[in-house]
């Protein structure tokens, strides 16, 4: 019995997924990009694994580098998240306009995320049309421990299902 698109999509995007810039980077390049498929796996080690899309720079420089950030951002200023849909312009210790430093394994790292942690790829798993990369925490920070993280019933983004026009 087939599903239908439409309703896999209603359904899918009920699931609650936390909403961030995951940094990437490999040699002089790098990247930022909107995420929400982005989950703890372990405990010890502390891995977390995020589900990138096979066309997005940012699946490349993940796959080179070996390494990405997870930016968590305060759920009061989501407009961000609209500027990283698209490969972000890198310029003057930014990525699109937001500063940024380089974490321990040269990833970026935004100045105005609430929290934020680096992640050495484990393992990756090409499931289609994302990779799954798992990767080992290796540096973590909190700003603002009291903002309340952004997810995606923060904004009118939908994301996940099946494919639909434009993505």
């Amino acid at each position: 019995m087939a599903i239908d698109d439409e309703l896999l999509n209603r359904v899918t995007w009920k699931i609650p997924n936390a909403l961030a810039l995951v940094g990437s980077r490999s040699g002089d390049e790098r990247n930022a990009m909107t995420t929400s498929w982005i989950t703890q796996l372990s405990m010890e080690p502390v891995l977390v694994g995020v589900g990138i899309d096979n066309s997005a720079v940012t699946r490349r420089l993940i796959a080179d580098g070996g390494s990405f950030s997870v930016n968590l951002w305060d759920a009061t200023d989501t407009k961000v998240f609209v500027k990283f849909s698209k490969p972000a312009t890198d310029a003057d210790g930014a990525l699109n306009g937001r500063p940024v430093r380089d974490g321990v394994t040269g990833v970026p790292i935004f100045d105005d995320a609430v929290a934020w942690f680096e992640c050495e790829v484990r393992q990756s798993l090409d499931l289609g049309t994302h990779t799954l990369f798992i990767g080992e925490v290796v540096d973590a920070g909190i700003r603002d421990d009291e903002a309340r993280p952004a997810s995606m019933a923060d904004t009118r983004m939908k994301y996940g299902g099946v494919k639909r026009g434009g993505h």
